[in-house]
């Protein structure tokens, strides 16, 4: 077997009735919904299995996302299946950490929970997001910082896919501008507020306080920060990092092309939706790094045999 990577989706790709069928099947991914419900006084199955508003409210969103990755990781280490580095876009990253052995999954949920509420509350009227499509990153960096008003990139997806954030008037007036660039598309998002943006500073100033105070633990494995699209190995810089990335961009393109540079071939995309899978995919096509790779995907528990025999083959 090659050089494996865990991958963890973020806010976006909840729906109602995800983990269900592990919680269940299988009494490891019952005992962490039992513990995210304990540890954070909500009714995480319900939120996470029924049709129900909350699921797209940023404070719980949150909490319901890591809870069925956290679930979905454990039953595959119960497995014997293990990676060798990990990494999650945006919220994901705390899916990651976790499987990077430096936080205890009670640990994340409390600190996850808090982090949703503290960004519900910081979310000004008027912040919007936009996926923009077919354009250079440095074209988009250009207009958005002409741009006038709050207005920067949110996240560097994968090659042709960037997300912009910020103030709804000023992405509005950027997207026009892109699409005079010659952008495929500009898409506004389904979001509650411009996430990854300086708006939500205060945010992660309010998420620090817990971050100080949460036991973090020795690495078994390193995971890749959005913030810099570099291996962490040591809880020295978690902190920060967990703080700032709130506010900015997301390196998920630079962070894949980190992997395929050091010979990661195994991509283990762990929770929610293909979004992860569907960018490697596309990063690969253009990376300079060669290779084959396997990219699968486990969100529904009829996944996990399909996982599991890929694994066996490569």
């Amino acid at each position: 077997m090659g050089k494996m990577v865990f991958m963890f989706p973020g806010q976006g790709a909840q729906y109602a009735g995800m983990g269900k069928d592990f919680y269940e099947k299988e009494s490891t991914a019952k005992e962490i919904f039992d513990k995210a419900s304990y540890i954070t006084g909500l009714d995480i199955p319900a939120i996470c299995f029924e049709e129900n508003d909350r699921l797209s409210v940023t404070e719980y969103t949150q909490i319901a996302m890591v809870t069925v990755e956290t679930a979905i990781l454990k039953v595959l280490e119960e497995r014997g299946i293990r990676a060798q580095a990990a990494a999650g876009l945006s919220l994901g990253e705390y899916g990651a950490i976790v499987a990077a052995g430096a936080m205890r999954a009670d640990t994340a949920f409390a600190i996850v929970r808090r982090r949703g509420v503290y960004m519900q509350e910081a979310v000004p009227t008027g912040g919007a997001m936009a996926a923009v499509l077919g354009l250079s990153a440095e074209t988009i960096e250009e207009i958005c910082a002409q741009t006038e008003g709050i207005v920067s990139v949110a996240n560097y997806n994968c090659p042709g896919q960037i997300v912009i954030t910020g103030e709804a008037d000023a992405v509005s007036r950027a997207g026009e501008e892109l699409k005079e660039k010659g952008a495929k598309r500009v898409m506004p998002l389904n979001v509650s507020g411009p996430f990854h943006s300086r708006m939500l500073t205060g945010a992660g100033e309010r998420l620090r306080k817990d971050l100080d105070r949460a036991q973090l633990l020795d690495f078994s494995i390193p995971y890749v920060a959005n913030l810099t699209a570099d291996y962490v190995r040591s809880t020295e810089h978690i902190r920060e990092l967990l703080e700032k990335q709130i506010s900015s961009p997301v390196r998920w393109q630079q962070s894949v092309e980190r992997l395929l540079a050091d010979g990661f071939d195994t991509f283990v995309e762990i929770g929610p939706g293909r979004t992860l899978s569907s960018f490697v995919k596309k990063i690969k096509a253009q990376a300079a790094a060669g290779g084959e790779i396997t990219v699968v995907n486990v969100d529904k528990y009829e996944d996990l045999a399909k996982c599991m025999e890929v694994l066996e083959h490569v």
